[in-house]
């Protein structure tokens, strides 16, 4: 894995990943929070002996382990060249209005071909009072 960000948007323009405003935290007045739009941005490097087809499994939990969104599950195909010996793939996963019931910490969570790959956070923090008065 060469990339595994949350961020404000992300394309793929001819196999180039472009990342706008990665973050890790959420602050808010109140509860639940709606954010508007971001994106999960993946860049996956394989190897030509790993094959080309491969099982992708994400998900968004809250710290109990409950799901925020239905899990992704999904198969992606490696497209190697004649004299590729690794390639990498990006795949991007845009979300629009996206509810978060509580503050607290929140998980992405990354499988591939069912082995946890990784694990990014997410904390929603209740605004401080400068931060109310900004």
């Amino acid at each position: 894995m060469e990339v595994f960000t949350l961020c404000d948007a992300a394309t793929d323009t001819f196999g180039k990943l472009n990342i706008l405003g990665a973050f890790d935290t959420i602050t808010a007045h109140k509860v639940p929070v709606v954010h508007r739009q971001c994106a999960i941005a993946l860049r996956l490097r394989f190897r030509r002996v790993e094959g080309s087809l491969h099982r992708l499994a994400l998900a968004f939990v809250d710290e109990d382990g409950h799901n925020v969104l239905p899990p992704l599950n999904t198969q992606i195909t490696v497209p190697f060249g004649e004299h590729d010996l690794t390639r990498a793939v990006n795949f991007i996963l845009n979300l629009q209005n996206l509810t978060l019931q509580s503050f607290g910490e929140y998980a992405i969570e990354l499988a591939v071909d069912g082995r946890l790959e990784a694990s990014l956070p997410l904390y929603v923090r209740p605004a401080t009072q400068k931060e109310q008065e900004a």
